[in-house]
């Protein structure tokens, strides 16, 4: 049995602002030809399909695309903390007539187990369970001991009724947050970072102990938690400029008999414009323009201490795609040394007007005030 596994496609994303409508094409049209290539036996994806609840029109014609491309492989997919739950299950019927099955919500009642589907080859049946993104309030109502331990309580009770037969192969997906232990997984930027150790939403690797492999989603950067059957693939394209170092890729898993374990390869995904990471003296960064780089996605860190007042528009005759211009010189740096404390007792819209009325030498008018609410809501909204 082989199979692709992925996760956090997030179609509808956008990088500090630019659409990556043309990135997320490219990664589909990459898929269909690995999946000609490869010929899995299904493909799975563990949450986060679309970047936002209420997805834009070209993120739907995404996801179209997506599922077009799948070629009547089989496909296993759930739903992620980005996801509205509503609208991902929209067409599940018909889809599943087409070998695509979708699992948006956690049980909802005590008679109510996992979505499972088992596939079949040469040594036996290969049974598939999909447990979408819970938070405690999806079963509180049925699970209320469960809930108020939280969401690694709630994901061992679950497994626990499904009497999981342990001489077929069995494989999990999830979207959730998972440690091994006291270690916790490598974040980047763009994720969540206030998950502490004990924390309700941190779920101990260990209650997937029962699988041969855990297809986890949640977290961007590709990489195993504790053992190798236990993995995040990571994002399918660099979603942040913290990303900006880590190859993307799609992960390949095969599995013969149960006593064999598991084998995984990777298989690169080449992005249509890489997110680069630049630092240094600005006539060094200009140095560094090229063809090859120009339509890149570029944050750009500058370390003169004398900084032009047009600096972008001078980098803009060298890079079409600039995503922020940093300084990092001796005053931005004694600026942060003096007030950092200060910071710290801050909200996040308290920081951001000091630090706004530092920078501009100027109070934030009432639509900026205004835009920076809602953006800082927005923000709050996608991780909580």
């Amino acid at each position: 049995m082989k199979f692709f596994h992925l996760s956090d496609l997030h179609f509808g994303r956008q990088l500090h602002g630019y659409d990556l409508y043309e990135e997320q094409h490219g990664f589909i049209m990459q898929l269909a030809r690995y999946l000609e290539e490869e010929k899995p036996d299904a493909v799975l994806v563990s949450g986060d399909i679309y970047d936002k609840a209420v997805p834009a029109g070209q993120a739907v014609t995404l996801l179209d695309e997506f599922l077009t491309s799948l070629n009547n492989v089989p496909a296993f997919i759930i739903a992620g903390n980005h996801d509205s739950a509503e609208r991902l299950k929209y067409g599940r019927s018909f889809l599943e007539k087409h070998n695509i099955y979708i699992s948006v919500l956690p049980p909802q009642n005590e008679e109510e187990r996992l979505k499972k589907i088992v596939l079949k080859d040469e040594y036996g049946n290969v049974c598939f369970y999909m447990l979408p993104f819970l938070k405690p309030g999806m079963v509180r109502h049925f699970m209320p001991g469960e809930a108020a331990e939280g969401e690694e309580a709630i994901i061992k009770a679950l497994l626990k009724k499904e009497e999981i037969d342990q001489t077929a192969r069995n494989i999990i997906l999830s979207h959730q947050f998972y440690k091994n232990g006291n270690n916790m997984p490598e974040r980047c930027d763009s994720e969540q970072k206030t998950v502490s150790v004990g924390g309700t939403d941190a779920v101990d690797i260990s209650v997937l102990q029962d699988f041969d492999y855990a297809a986890l989603g949640h977290i961007h950067s590709t990489q195993p938690v504790g053992e190798e059957k236990y993995r995040y693939c990571g994002t399918p394209l660099k979603y942040s400029v913290s990303e900006a170092g880590q190859e993307k890729s799609i992960t390949v898993v095969s599995m013969g008999a149960k006593e064999d374990g598991i084998n995984i390869k990777t298989l690169p995904v080449k992005a249509v414009h890489n997110v680069l990471k630049l630092r240094g003296h600005l006539k060094d960064i200009i140095a560094l323009a090229s063809e090859e780089n120009r339509q890149d996605y570029i944050s750009i860190t500058l370390t003169d201490d004398d900084i032009p007042e047009m600096v972008k528009d001078q980098l803009e005759a060298y890079f079409d795609n600039i995503l922020e211009i940093i300084a990092d010189n001796t005053r931005t740096r004694q600026i942060l040394s003096e007030d950092v404390a200060d910071f710290k007792e801050l909200s996040p819209y308290e920081a951001f007007e000091a630090f706004f009325k530092e920078t501009a030498g100027r109070e934030m008018d009432g639509q900026e005030s205004l835009l920076i609410q809602e953006i800082i809501e927005e923000a709050a909204s996608k991780i909580s």
